[in-house]
């Protein structure tokens, strides 16, 4: 199972890619230089398989490349936060 993630500007989300299929995505919209995240959602082909987590490690690490910051108002953004201290800097 090869995975993939990538930023798509033009649909405003983060999106992960399994063998080539958008297996799920984190929707964003840009304020400046914030990123307010509001949903991640997995197709439930592939549920249960850990790719939101892989999701938004990728997307926050792009976030930080970027020198960006966040506002996570999804529910499992702001999970993944706590469980990931090293990521608490980014949080606007």
């Amino acid at each position: 199972m090869a995975t993939e993630v990538r930023r798509n500007d033009e649909a405003g989300r983060y999106e992960i890619t399994v063998d080539g299929d958008v297996a799920g995505f984190a929707a964003f919209h840009p304020d400046g230089d914030v990123l307010v995240f509001p949903h991640t959602e997995i197709d439930e082909r592939y549920s249960g398989q850990g790719l939101a987590k892989v999701l938004i490690g990728q997307a926050l690490g792009d976030v930080r490349a970027r020198g960006l910051t966040i506002v996570p108002t999804c529910e499992f953004v702001q999970g993944y936060l706590e469980k990931n201290p090293r990521y608490q800097d980014l949080i606007a």
